[in-house]
């Protein structure tokens, strides 16, 4: 299920998790911040439905979303995956150093990579995955000297700092929640009988996404193997 948004202005001098966390809150009538059963969510709603937004790594919130499942609650995800960035550097005094679009761009098959902690949620009747397709800019800040990210998470230092993400447009947004949301990203025309390289022949920009969506499929599942042959392992959708 797919819908189009408008461009979203009004919040634009927000970090993107609060910019979205803001219109959730707004478009489902509910509070931000709430501490209940032993959590802090990002949004409750006033019929119990809890909203978490989640910019990467799904699957750290595995624990805490079954846990809102087992105490009676619909839980939405919401993922904001990013088609185009904005790359905004300034130094430190505020000055706009370049002003560019990364040469990287998403596209919906890079959810795979994030819902593999979570493929035992993925069909459970009180779980909603939304994924919210979006164009973002990203402020950094030039440093005097290379240096290294909080979380040590660079390889090599480099002479900047990445300070903030912002929402600059909001794209699309495809909710996932029954077996054919999950179905429907397999490419058309596959046989019956299918194994990965039948989706790298079938769609080639999919053969380095095959494997993992694959991994994934069988795993919800909507899919199972039927049987292996010269080295490769066939499936069909169930």
């Amino acid at each position: 299920m797919t819908s189009k948004i408008e461009k979203i202005n009004t919040y634009n001098e927000s970090s993107l998790h609060n910019t979205l966390k803001l219109l959730y809150a707004q478009k489902y009538n509910g509070k931000t911040e709430i501490s209940a059963d032993g959590h802090i969510y990002d949004i409750l709603c006033g019929d119990g439905q809890v909203i978490e937004i989640q910019t990467k790594n799904l699957s750290k919130l595995a624990s805490k979303l079954s846990d809102a499942i087992e105490k009676g609650h619909k839980v939405r995800l919401v993922y904001p995956l990013v088609y185009r960035t904005r790359i905004i550097l300034t130094d430190s005094q505020g000055k706009v150093v370049s002003n560019r679009l990364s040469p990287k761009k998403g596209n919906i098959y890079d959810i795979f990579r994030e819902i593999t902690g979570l493929v035992n949620l993925l069909l459970n009747p009180a779980f909603t995955l939304e994924v919210v397709t979006i164009n973002m800019i990203e402020h950094r800040v030039r440093t005097d000297d290379n240096v290294q990210t909080k979380n040590k998470s660079r390889r090599y230092r480099r002479n900047w700092l990445k300070v903030n993400k912002r929402l600059d447009e909001i794209l699309e947004t495809r909710t996932f929640k029954k077996a054919r949301d999950y179905t429907a990203l397999l490419p058309e025309g596959l046989p019956q009988e299918f194994c990965a390289k039948d989706i790298a022949k079938t769609e080639p920009a999919l053969s380095r996404y095959a494997h993992l969506i694959l991994w994934v499929l069988v795993r919800i599942p909507v899919i199972e193997q039927t049987e292996v042959k010269n080295k490769s392992r066939y499936y069909k959708i169930l």
